[in-house]
């Protein structure tokens, strides 16, 4: 007689792969929750949701059945902000901590897109219309509602209106010459970004703490979901294989450097990756010793 059925779990990267397989299913909240699992391979996931599920229906009991938008609205911001009392994390902003979101939920404090995620799954639970904004250098949340938009500064949990939102957007505006007979429309800027690139904005930040650390087999785990998120974004493969051959993984290297090579056509960085390519393979594998 045949034994029971083995079936093996998935590793946290497979999970990820098929969380983000498909733009029209990809759970937002589900994938930023699971990014955490490279430094936390135990984390619940499911676990995570439920407490964020049972936060919203807390705030569910507490509006009335036919509170409008703009009630509902109130309604969040005083239980988000001031109740629970999440906000930026000013005092150690650059904290991996901040970009896990079953850590948020625990600290209440956050960066501001960790802080837009977890603002607007509680917004969707109750009715409301919200989405994350790849505003450049902060993420914000906008709410759809009868009487316009509304944009959230989820740092801070302040309302921002278009002067102050223009005030906000004039350094970057003049970094890349869009002032003056170019400048470029506020809306431009205020376009809800898709779960792909809040996931994708979420990893580079990570990318980017654990570059300034030098924490190499760290920036390698956030590079590999980077690669499976945007497969067509050969700078991923690229600075994948700078990492690998900070560890000495030279045959890793070689391989994502050729592949960014080979793909990402004129680029201006061609010839210092081809000379540091050409370095690897000159290498070839280190010995043991």
């Amino acid at each position: 007689m045949a034994g029971p059925l083995q079936f093996e779990a998935p590793s946290a990267l497979e999970y990820f792969a098929s969380l983000v397989a498909d733009d029209a299913s990809l759970p937002l909240l589900e994938a930023a929750v699971s990014i955490a699992q490279d430094e936390y391979p135990d984390l619940d996931v499911q676990g995570v949701l439920a407490e964020i599920d049972a936060l919203a229906a807390k705030l569910k009991r507490r509006i009335p059945a036919d509170a409008v938008a703009l009630q509902r609205l109130r309604w969040l911001n005083r239980f988000f902000f001031h109740e629970l009392g999440f906000a930026g994390n000013v005092n150690d902003y650059y904290d991996p901590g901040n970009s896990y979101l079953h850590r948020v939920v625990q600290t209440r404090r956050g960066i501001p897109i960790t802080l837009a995620v977890l603002y607007a799954e509680l917004a969707a639970q109750i009715g409301l219309h919200a989405r994350g904004v790849s505003f450049p250098g902060h993420f914000l949340v906008k709410l759809k509602m009868s009487q316009g938009e509304v944009v959230i500064d989820p740092f801070t949990g302040q309302s921002l209106s278009r002067e102050e939102l223009d005030e906000l957007l004039l350094p970057y505006k003049r970094s890349r010459g869009l002032t003056g007979e170019f400048d470029a429309p506020l809306g431009l800027f205020l376009q809800a970004a898709p779960a792909r690139d809040v996931i994708a904005r979420m990893l580079r930040n990570l990318k980017e703490i654990h570059r300034a650390a030098q924490d190499w087999p760290r920036l390698v785990a956030a590079a590999n979901r980077l690669v499976l998120l945007l497969p067509q974004a050969w700078e991923e493969r690229r600075d994948r294989g700078l990492a690998y051959a900070e560890l000495g993984m030279n045959g890793s290297a070689a391989g994502d450097l050729a592949d960014y090579l080979e793909h990402a056509g004129p680029a201006q960085d061609r010839a210092a990756i081809a000379a540091r390519l050409a370095e690897l393979r000159r290498q070839g594998s280190p010995r043991l010793h």
